[in-house]
């Protein structure tokens, strides 16, 4: 299996040398017409002796000097064409398959409650899931969200950029008021179930307990066992009254005051044990970094991978914007100067 994972870019001439002539020779052209000027020339002010000096309609200096300059660019350009610029492109290939690993995150309106260090629930998952999709390039991430149902938002997938945009838009309370753990985590036992991954994993991330879906969560984490997907449950939050503070987006309201957060630490930890997963309780800031970490270490696929060196030929862009300025600068002498020079 090949899979590109990066690019890098970076800029080359397939002849240097001439490259660095034009270094060279158009600032040392320029030096020497700038001190070096026509020792026979004068200039001579047109009109009357003690009349107004005669003032073309067009400033000739100013024109000369912007013509000049072009001409110089337009010299440098047709170096640089001749010395092949290129863009070089490297790209990581993965040979193998990294894991597959689906997060199940519970989004009702009690993950608003702000006790995580001051910051809500769900805002501190959302940090830590999008760090950890940012060091595990190579994987396959997905997400499931649950309230009153549950819905897959993103398959797993490489494309961990549009994971982060579609999570950056994710609101809390986007699927009603309610916790349907158990169809969280059967519809990433589904969409897990025909994965060839070495390694599958699931992670569900709440603060409550089951009160919603068809489905109970015990009989959805032993779906796992039997696809052979791993099963992490982290429990976010603490019991008691907190503060929580959000704006329904079914109904536009805002929300704030104090909250009865009934953390069943017992139940979360019984699914745990039935999809014979991992449990840990993240009562703070800390504890679920700390438990993001944890996932990092243990959910890893050695892969292997190697490179892939392309490049592009670009000498045709400056070719023609050379002869465009040798126009240009041309037309203009002839309209203004009367001549082709």
């Amino acid at each position: 299996m090949k899979e590109v994972y990066a690019d890098r870019l970076s800029l080359g001439f397939e002849h240097p040398y001439i490259a660095l002539m034009a270094l060279l020779i158009i600032p040392a052209l320029f030096i020497l017409t700038r001190w070096f000027k026509n020792p026979f020339f004068a200039s001579i002010s047109l009109g009357p002796p003690t009349g107004t000096s005669f003032k073309p309609p067009i400033n000739f200096s100013a024109l000369t000097k912007t013509l000049r300059f072009l001409e110089y660019l337009g010299a440098l350009l047709l170096l640089v064409s001749a010395a092949s610029p290129v863009i070089i492109t490297t790209k990581t290939v993965w040979l193998n398959r990294g894991a597959d690993i689906v997060f199940v995150l519970d989004i009702s309106p009690s993950m608003a409650a702000m006790d995580m260090d001051g910051e809500s629930r769900f805002n501190k998952a959302v940090f830590l899931l999008n760090n950890f999709i940012a060091v595990r390039p190579s994987d396959n991430i997905g997400l499931v969200v649950t309230g009153s149902d549950a819905a897959l938002l993103i398959p797993a997938t490489s494309d961990h950029e549009t994971f982060s945009s579609r999570l950056k838009n994710l609101r809390v309370g986007e699927m009603g008021d309610g916790t349907a753990l158990g169809m969280g985590l059967a519809t990433a036992a589904y969409h897990l179930e025909k994965s060839t991954a070495s390694r599958k994993a699931v992670v569900l991330l709440s603060d409550g307990e089951n009160n919603a879906g068809a489905i109970h969560p015990h009989t959805a984490a032993e779906m796992l066992i039997d696809i052979g997907a791993s099963l992490w449950v982290i429990g976010i939050g603490t019991g008691g009254e907190v503060p929580i503070d959000y704006t329904d987006p079914l109904t536009n309201i805002r929300r704030t005051g104090l909250y009865d957060s009934r953390y069943d630490i017992d139940a979360l930890k019984a699914i745990a044990s039935a999809g014979e997963g991992k449990w840990i309780q993240a009562a703070s800031a800390d504890a679920l970094e700390a438990a993001f970490k944890s996932l990092d270490e243990q959910e890893m696929v050695v892969r292997r991978s190697g490179t892939v060196t392309q490049s592009a030929q670009y000498y045709e862009h400056f070719l023609i914007a050379a002869f465009a300025l040798i126009i240009i600068v041309n037309f203009i002498k002839r309209i203004f100067m009367g001549a082709w020079i």
